[in-house]
């Protein structure tokens, strides 16, 4: 039986050779994101602006435009109102009201009495603005965090060369995703922090392996330029890299069509992240180790002639 491949073996592909073109690309996005996140901001959700987020159900398809009429003129500030997944399923979110914890329970209270008995309530929550501040310092701790010590585990493992060019490669993606997310005004809550985090390690994993391919040439072939060597560690990784991208979107594709809108927003911050992560690990990780440079004197095996590379490579 033969087995899948999704890259042929003897794939060449010039990445190296398109890093100008990369760079412009990577840093047109990330000073648009930048830019975007500072003018429109990101959409925080009931978790980091506070306030109460109440889940109906109907046993007919909602009327959205009736609900948001009857609950508007109740003097409850900003309400919002959206289909939760099915047309039967509702959200509701109703801003901190002024007053604590009594007015927020009195403000449930009043919709309440306002929809009565005709919904099903499924789901309250009350965020208070000083747990949703401590919400947002806590997750921005842990990206931070998560970054520094991966840039320290790398150094470690490689050389700084390698620790930079990966920590950068993390910031470019999330910078990008958050970018995305101020752009398409898709709610921003405690699951995309723990979508981030999980694309830092996605990412960093994809970078590592390729990091290590380059190391393992660095031994090889002493004398070959720097640009071709990257250029075949690259491609000796692909086949894994997409194969483990491939999979791993099947299943947060399905995720994303058939899981809800609870996990929606997770599930479409992975799918960006794999791409990105992707993308960022093979044009921008690999392309910084030739602009920083990396050590020839790596111990391991003898040196190969650059002619007997592409014959030889494993």
């Amino acid at each position: 039986m033969r087995k899948l491949k999704l890259v042929p073996d003897d794939t060449q592909i010039p990445f190296i050779g398109m890093r100008v073109i990369a760079l412009i690309v990577s840093s047109i996005a990330v000073f648009a994101s930048i830019a975007m996140v500072s003018v429109l901001g990101l959409n925080f959700g009931i978790d980091f602006r506070g306030g109460t987020m109440i889940e109906i159900g109907t046993e007919e398809p909602a009327d959205i435009g009736d609900l948001r009429s009857r609950l508007g003129g109740l003097g409850l500030g900003d309400v919002q109102i959206q289909e939760f997944g099915a047309p039967t399923d509702v959200l509701i979110r109703i801003e901190t009201q002024p007053g604590g914890e009594e007015a927020q329970r009195g403000a449930i209270e009043t919709v309440r009495a306002e929809l009565g008995e005709e919904v099903e309530y499924r789901r309250v929550e009350v965020v208070g603005p000083t747990v949703s501040g401590e919400l947002i310092e806590a997750g921005v701790l842990a990206i931070i965090l998560a970054v520094g010590m991966m840039l320290v585990y790398i150094w470690f493992r490689f050389e700084w060369q390698f620790s930079v060019g990966a920590v950068v490669a993390l910031v470019h993606d999330v910078v990008i995703t958050l970018g995305v997310f101020a752009i398409l005004q898709l709610e921003f809550n405690l699951s995309i922090i723990a979508a981030l985090l999980t694309i830092v390690g996605y990412s960093m994993n994809d970078t590592v392996v390729v990091y290590d391919r380059v190391r393992e040439k660095l031994r090889k072939y002493k004398r070959m330029p720097l640009a071709e060597l990257l250029d075949l560690a690259v491609n000796k990784t692909l086949s894994r890299t997409v194969m483990t991208s491939v999979t791993t979107l099947l299943a947060l594709l399905s995720l994303y069509i058939f899981g809800g809108e609870v996990i929606r927003g997770f599930t479409f911050a992975m799918i960006w992240g794999i791409l990105i992560g992707t993308y960022s690990s093979i044009f921008v990780a690999a392309p910084l180790l030739l602009w920083l440079g990396v050590k020839r004197d790596w111990s391991g095996a003898g040196a190969g002639e650059p002619g007997q590379a592409a014959k030889s490579a494993n």
